[in-house]
């Protein structure tokens, strides 16, 4: 989605948390470094103008934020929740009107589950 993000994650021990948390940071870092790599971007000064304010607004950051601080998370309890849940995610974007089908939009996990492969190499923890 181009506003959030969606997903479901598991650990055999690592705390949620954290994960998440290495997540946002890495993913932030590497965002800043291409934005500041490719100056022909023509959203670069926006860009940066809004995360430079997020990060001035929120004490926990120097100078930039792309991700909010707060998550949602829910615990999933069993497989009909899982399967629920993952059906969400995955018709997301059908319902913003990106996409006709799941399997079509390029950044969801949906392709994998259709036969296609996605961008993101999927792990199951059984």
């Amino acid at each position: 989605m181009t506003s959030h993000v969606h997903m479901i994650i598991g650990s055999k021990g690592r705390a949620l948390d954290k994960i998440v948390g290495e997540m946002k940071s890495f993913t932030s870092r590497r965002l800043r470094k291409a934005i500041d790599q490719h100056p022909g971007e023509s959203r670069r000064a926006w860009m940066e103008w809004m995360m430079k304010r997020a990060g001035i607004k929120n004490a926990n950051n120097n100078d930039w934020q792309l991700w909010q601080q707060h998550n949602k998370p829910l615990e999933i309890l069993n497989s009909e929740m899982f399967y629920q849940k993952l059906e969400y995610i995955h018709m997301n974007p059908v319902e913003a009107g990106f996409v006709e089908k799941a399997e079509e939009y390029i950044y969801s996990s949906a392709r994998d589950f259709h036969g296609k492969k996605g961008l993101i190499e999927l792990n199951y923890i059984v």
